[in-house]
């Protein structure tokens, strides 16, 4: 289903570590019926506000899910995506962004169009963090809460991780090669969203050149380096990856009626951290989980195995 764009201008705003967002121009896209209730679908710092259609790839980002018919059903609600600041292009692109300013700028989407209750906020990877934070902050907004691949806090290898990724962004955008350091950040990066289970199932370590040699799987990673860095603006990726990294959230304060989904094998948001919050939620709270050989990915590969809660999900929601 065909969506159509919206969006409210914030202009100059301070942000919440005083950092300054210079021209904000937050910008959504809506799908479905008009008095439908509302429905957030937010996704990682790949993600766009095309979660049901795409201008370029047709396809939305989260269309297998989000359609006419589907656990999100495009019949029955209104679907809103968003875009995560900053934009690309680096005109807006502030030192530090965090997930508390992101929830922010979403509200003021809503209140903007006057959008009014949410009914349902699905949130996975850096959204379901975004979704976590809005719960705290506007807990009369939100009426259910779904959460996929995120917990309250980040992972300490998980910042490891992206803190060499960022330093090699940098050593790129000093050597004039932003497109290389990205590229270099997303090979890395893809090693720890998937599992070394599916490397090993999916690569013979074919030897595809010599001197020096290349394999199949350094193939693989380096066309995700290559896509990612033709999608990603440089400082744009910095400032995202550095707000996962500066994400807090005190689960004692969100009273929100909330399911959490994980698949077993993800490393970045991990069981342990996963129970943890579930346990200290407020309110009424479900971790469902699933086997996966995608890890961290499985938000955008296991749909037959999130499907049947996912869906079970918004029929109480909409109940």
């Amino acid at each position: 289903m065909q969506g159509h764009d919206i969006k409210t201008d914030l202009g100059d705003w301070t942000l919440e570590r005083a950092c300054e967002m210079q021209g904000d121009t937050v910008r959504g896209r809506l799908y479905g019926p008009d008095d439908a209730p509302l429905v957030i679908v937010l996704g990682g710092i790949s993600a766009t506000r095309h979660v049901a259609d795409d201008p370029v790839r047709k396809r939305g980002w989260w269309s297998r899910l989000v359609r006419r018919g589907g656990a999100v059903d495009l019949d029955h609600v209104r679907v809103l995506g968003l875009d995560f600041a900053p934009h690309a292009g680096g005109e807006q692109c502030p030192e530090t962004i965090t997930t508390t300013d992101q929830a922010k700028r979403l509200k003021a989407l809503i209140d903007a169009h006057n959008l009014g209750a949410v009914t349902a906020l699905i949130g996975s990877s850096y959204g379901g963090m975004c979704s976590l934070a809005f719960a705290r902050d506007y807990p009369d907004a939100v009426q259910n809460l779904c959460v996929i691949g995120a917990a309250h806090k980040p992972y300490p290898i998980g910042v490891g991780w992206r803190g060499i990724q960022r330093r090699i962004v940098r050593l790129g955008l000093e050597a004039g090669r932003p497109d290389q350091g990205l590229k270099l950040a997303r090979e890395l990066a893809m090693t720890t969203y998937r599992t070394p289970e599916e490397f090993a199932d999916r690569f013979a370590l074919d030897e595809t050149r010599s001197n020096p040699a290349s394999f199949d799987i350094c193939d693989y990673l380096g066309a995700r380096g290559d896509a990612f860095a033709a999608s990603m603006d440089a400082a744009r990726f910095l400032a995202l990856s550095e707000s996962i990294d500066l994400h807090r959230i005190e689960p004692e304060a969100i009273r929100t009626p909330t399911l959490l989904m994980t698949a077993i094998s993800d490393q970045l948001a991990p069981l342990p951290d996963m129970r943890e919050l579930r346990d200290r939620l407020s309110g009424p709270s479900e971790l469902y989980t699933f086997t996966s050989l995608y890890g961290h990915d499985a938000f955008l590969k296991e749909y037959d195995a999130m499907e049947p809660r996912l869906t079970t999900f918004m029929k109480d929601a909409l109940s």
